[in-house]
């Protein structure tokens, strides 16, 4: 459990730290349309892309994605562990608790898992492509090095692997674990709806407890 406490730590200060990054992304957005709109600011940027050769608002607007990708690569990994991601599972919302956890398990297993080390592998491949060329923007004045903000699809998936290693781990608990373990990893867990969650570790810390005091009162 202390391997995947702390797989889950780094997984969500990597993404709730990239997730500030959608401030500068809304002033970027805001300035780029308000000085669009405004005939000094045109005529002067206009100027700065002759004199210079970059236009000001293709550079605006190349940002705007580069963050925009950036934020939602690096939040899969958090996005998965706090259940936030869009689930249509109707079926297995009326399967037990444990069913639940049993069909989250095997499906990691057998498709998160080999899907995300597929894709890590092949966009590793095609950052590294972006890296030999050098690529950059496909507007002549746009923002180069584009195989920088590309380095991020690899990364992003990693964190989202880690984020499916963490469940996986927790799961194996709750479902194979001795009671105090389960509880744990119960209490860990955010694949379930909170309120039967809630019930359930509720349910086990319970039992524990009067195990616990049973066994006290045994004494020797």
């Amino acid at each position: 459990m202390k391997i995947a406490d702390g797989l889950d730590s780094i997984v969500r200060r990597v993404g709730l730290g990239c997730g500030w990054l959608i401030i500068p992304l809304i002033l970027i957005i805001v300035f780029d349309v308000v000085t669009r709109k405004l005939d000094y600011t045109r005529l002067l940027f206009s100027e700065f892309t002759q004199v210079y050769g970059y236009s000001v608002s293709t550079i605006l607007q190349d940002f705007e994605w580069h963050l925009h990708g950036v934020i939602l690569l690096m939040s899969f990994g958090v996005g998965y562990l706090a259940n936030a991601h869009v689930r249509v599972d109707v079926f297995r919302e009326m399967a037990s608790r444990r069913k639940q956890g049993w069909m989250e398990f095997w499906g990691l297993l057998l498709m998160g898992v080999p899907s995300l080390l597929i894709l890590i592998w092949y966009s590793f491949d095609l950052w590294a492509i972006s890296f030999n060329q050098n690529e950059g923007s496909e507007s002549m004045t746009g923002v180069g090095l584009r195989w920088i903000v590309k380095f991020f699809l690899p990364l992003g998936f990693i964190f989202l692997l880690m984020a499916v290693v963490v469940t996986m781990i927790r799961l194996i608990a709750y479902l194979r674990g001795d009671e105090q373990a389960q509880y744990k990893g119960l209490d860990r867990l955010e694949i379930f709806a909170d309120d039967h969650a809630a019930l359930e570790a509720a349910r086990l810390a319970a039992e524990t407890a009067l195990k616990a005091e049973a066994e006290k009162n045994k004494g020797p």
